[in-house]
């Protein structure tokens, strides 16, 4: 016999009181966020026999940015586990990356850089690319909890508790040994607990969209990456997928953003009469949805670790989209972070700092430096220079798939100096040939 037991609060209203009750669940790692960063993680634990749990605030499928990835991933998304049903969806192969400015071409072969490595990767779209990862987790048995929102977290000595809403409006307690913190942008952790510190990279906004590409080139022209440069700081991105659609958007310092008034669409318009290459592919092409307008883009915290949690991916870090580094560092911060997880849940060492911060960071500073000597214009000068030195491209190719940790290559083990001073003997055999 099933009983259901009602009282009455101070007011007088009754209630079930299974309604009231909270439910609680226990397990070793609770993942925060099924992006890139949260779903590498929970499948490597998950492969490993960790009992995992996954919440996410969004309803998948669900648009987000950062639709072209870099070789490095596919090591990480093997390891994983989840390179086979990515595979099978048929995204658009990306086997390089162009950059155009005022009519000169640099182009990067990710076949001819230094090093072993993948030499090809994906331009996909987000929402179905998430989608397949999380369907892929479900099917191998991880519980993800979509549409469920962080409340609160307290910490204690050997667990924590984290407080989940749905979207029904009840909530779940969640004790968990460890969590990994893979919410993006929503910054779950930083933002409870004080961790937001100010960005490496200086102040860009961004404005993106997508539309079906009906005006699409033949060939190679129409699958290949493309960044043009409207001013040193100032960049267009062309991103075309296998679906038929192309995801559009630009970057710059918020002072130039600014310029542009009206709606979104409105401004995304106006910016598209600056691009000397795609102006006319675009022209009266109807955007997909009501363009997204991101200020300041960069992102950075105080610390990346704590007692009992782990900061991956972009609630970590975000550096900025020129060369596509943010699903690299995603996964690999998800993966590293899984990995020592499991060793401190099986009780051997792990020196956080060392295993994690430093090996992260280095792998950051390296991309950090192209970022910046992008914006300086130095790293525009090599890409661009016209008896480019094979060897050093091939170097600088092997940076943008994303193998920053290769001390083997000179552009990664003295990145600091090396663009600077390549980027200065270009300007002396110009002022030469002058």
């Amino acid at each position: 016999m099933e009983i259901t037991l009602y009282f009455y609060d101070a007011k007088c209203n009754v209630f079930n009181v299974a309604e009231k009750i909270m439910k609680k669940e226990i397990v070793d790692v609770l993942v925060i966020g099924a992006g890139p960063s949260g779903s590498v993680s929970a499948a490597y634990l998950q492969k490993n026999n960790i009992n995992v749990k996954v919440v996410e605030k969004c309803k998948f499928p669900r648009y987000q940015v950062g639709e072209s990835l870099i070789p490095r991933c596919m090591d990480n998304f093997e390891e994983a586990g989840l390179l086979d049903c990515l595979t099978k969806q048929g995204y658009q192969k990306k086997y390089g990356a162009r950059f155009i400015k005022d009519g000169a071409h640099g182009t990067f072969d990710f076949s001819k850089k230094h090093g072993e490595g993948w030499d090809w990767t994906w331009q996909v779209p987000r929402d179905h690319f998430d989608k397949t990862l999380t369907d892929e987790l479900t099917a191998q048995g991880v519980p993800i909890a979509f549409e469920t929102e962080v409340k609160d977290i307290k910490f204690h000595d050997e667990y924590s508790v984290t407080r989940v809403q749905h979207t029904d409006g009840t909530e779940t307690e969640i004790t968990a040994k460890y969590i990994i913190d893979s919410s993006g942008f929503g910054r779950v952790i930083a933002r409870q607990l004080g961790l937001e510190a100010t960005p490496k990279i200086a102040e860009h906004g961004s404005i993106f969209t997508q539309v079906k590409d009906v005006n699409r080139p033949e060939g190679s022209e129409g699958t290949l990456i493309t960044f043009e440069i409207i001013e040193t700081e100032v960049w267009f991105w062309y991103i075309p997928f296998s679906n038929g659609n192309t995801s559009i958007g630009f970057v710059g310092p918020m002072e130039w953003m600014n310029k542009f008034k009206g709606s979104n669409s409105e401004v995304l318009s106006q910016m598209m009469e600056t691009s000397i290459y795609y102006k006319e592919q675009f022209k009266d092409v109807p955007y997909l949805f009501e363009p997204y307008k991101v200020a300041n883009i960069a992102k950075n915290v105080t610390k990346l670790y704590g007692k009992g949690f782990v900061l991956t991916g972009n609630s970590a870090e975000f550096l900025d989209p020129v060369f596509s580094s943010g699903v690299s560092f995603a996964t690999e911060s998800g993966l590293k972070a899984a990995k020592l997880v499991i060793k401190e849940l099986n009780n051997e060492a792990v020196d956080w700092e060392e295993d994690f911060v430093t090996y992260m960071k280095k792998g950051v500073d390296v991309f950090s430096t192209y970022v910046k000597e992008w914006y300086s214009g130095n790293l525009q000068k090599i890409i661009f220079h016209k008896n480019s030195n094979e060897v050093i491209k091939e170097q600088i190719c092997a940076v943008l798939a994303g193998y920053v940790w290769d001390e083997t290559n000179p552009f990664v083990k003295k990145h600091s100096r090396l663009i600077r001073n390549v980027a200065k003997l270009i300007e002396m055999e110009e002022k030469m040939t002058d």
